[in-house]
């Protein structure tokens, strides 16, 4: 079997599987909006494509933040030598990510991690429950249930969430086997991403299905895309941010 075919076929029950967790994680992110809340993505590695696919994305929602291991040199003044690839395991940062955003009490959060260990999304999550925001987690259950958490508390990003969405990612990521031992054609980024347009579309139809018109973006490779995008992000100022 191909990859593609493997591919289509997870897919396929990630979307069945994952269809009530979908709306309940849609029913957060409308009650946010409803309320002039923000939605809040976070992914460090992979899982920030993930985040890009919720926060400012064309056909998607306006109102809506991505957070980064980024951030503390866009925003905190941090040299960039800070960015190395073990950052994302270090708890502290967490609470200087949540601080530089221009987060409101009534803003959900959707925090992107396949394995759902690593110590800063944990420490994230945990500060999001602190502060009471709703949190959607995209991760492999799979994978974070065999792993042991690099976090002090010992917990996992899925322990957390108030709903969590499962990638369907095996163990590793990857679905094809190597004939000498080994696999490779990694998925989660895949299987994220669906989940996060199936959350953000279910979230634009519960809108439309109460009479309110949803604040989408528009490409701005269409005619009038920027004058359509400026004008619902004016309404917005200072709580969303378009950094790099």
């Amino acid at each position: 079997m191909t990859f593609a075919s493997k591919v289509l076929d997870l897919a396929h029950q990630v979307a069945e599987n994952q269809a009530e967790p979908v709306k309940k994680a849609a029913a957060l992110v409308v009650a946010s909006i409803r309320a002039d809340g923000v939605v809040n993505a976070f992914g460090s590695g992979h899982s920030e494509a993930i985040a890009m696919e919720i926060a400012g994305r064309a056909g998607g929602l306006v109102p809506s933040n991505r957070l980064s291991p980024r951030d503390l040199v866009l925003y905190g003044g941090h040299p960039a030598g800070v960015l190395t690839p073990e950052l994302e395991r270090d708890p502290a940062i967490a609470h200087e990510i949540y601080d530089l955003a221009p987060v409101a009490p009534q803003d959900v959060f959707v925090l992107i991690s396949s394995s759902g260990v690593n110590g800063t999304v944990v420490e994230l999550a945990t500060i999001v429950k602190d502060r009471g925001h709703p949190l959607i987690a995209i991760t492999s259950v799979q994978h974070s249930t065999r792993m042991t958490s690099r976090h002090p508390s010992g917990a996992k990003l899925l322990d957390l969430a108030d709903v969590v969405l499962d990638n369907g990612a095996p163990y590793g990521d990857a679905i094809l086997d190597l004939p000498g031992g080994g696999r490779y054609g990694a998925v989660s980024t895949i299987t994220s991403a669906l989940l996060a347009q199936m959350v953000v579309t279910e979230a634009v139809d519960e809108l439309v299905a109460l009479g309110e018109t949803p604040p989408i973006y528009l490409s701005v490779n269409v005619t009038g895309g920027d004058e359509h995008n400026k004008a619902l992000e004016s309404r917005y100022a200072g709580r969303i941010r378009r950094g790099s």
